[in-house]
């Protein structure tokens, strides 16, 4: 039986017809491009030896993987995690979202950066903006949240990059830009998926709200070379 796409979804999405540009390979080894992330996934599980020929700028690589794998040649586990993927094909119906969500441009990207930086809502680099569309609420020119698009294997859209500052908690801005990014992705027939930490009952709480239900549990590594 074939595996589901997002299994293997790191592998999936950089080989892709939408983001294949941004793999950067070698051998049996591949890795998102320096500034969009530091994702990374093998051929075959089980053969690993290519990944410590792959550039790591960042000084970490970072796999997800419904699939058990071995640890690559020349890296140590820094960290590990169960995440919850998480996919949505309707959107529930919600309150109307808040007029002052905008799409966001690169002219945003700082704040977009310091923002991720502050709440912390998963590897987030300077051109992470730009692997899809984000939506934000600003309020007086600052960024108070933001939501946007990641990892897209084909059929498949990530909602990632949601995060919404301390002091605007309890707003619903989080729903609400999340809102602006899954509407135009099912629009186009794209499923949308998400990750989220396993303990992270808040959150997963939210995305239930919106119509999302867990697929599968996933394992998150963060490589550090030795």
């Amino acid at each position: 039986m074939n595996a589901h796409p997002l299994d293997r979804v790191v592998q999936s999405a950089l080989a892709s017809s939408r983001q294949s540009h941004l793999a950067v390979r070698d051998g049996g080894s591949v890795r998102m491009a320096s500034g969009y992330g530091v994702f990374v996934a093998v051929d075959d599980p089980a053969v690993t030896s290519d990944v410590q020929r792959l550039p790591v700028p960042e000084g970490k690589l970072v796999s997800v993987e419904a699939l058990e794998q071995s640890v690559p040649q020349g890296f140590r586990i820094e960290r590990e995690a169960v995440l919850l993927q998480m996919t949505l094909g309707t959107l529930k119906a919600g309150k109307t979202r808040p007029v002052h969500v905008k799409k966001l441009t690169d002219d945003d990207a700082a704040q977009m950066l310091a923002l991720a930086a502050l709440t912390e809502p998963g590897p987030f680099f300077e051109h992470a903006h730009r692997l899809g569309d984000f939506y934000g609420v600003k309020e007086e020119g600052r960024l108070l949240a933001m939501a946007g698009e990641r990892m897209k294997p084909d059929g498949f859209t990530e909602v990632s990059g949601v995060c919404v500052h301390p002091d605007a908690q309890g707003r619903g801005l989080a729903a609400a830009v999340m809102r602006c990014v899954i509407e135009p992705i099912l629009a186009r027939g794209d499923i949308a998926f998400l990750h989220s930490y396993d303990h992270n009952t808040r959150a997963i709480a939210l995305y239930e709200g919106l119509g999302f239900s867990v697929r599968a549990p996933m394992k998150m590594r963060t490589l550090v070379p030795i």
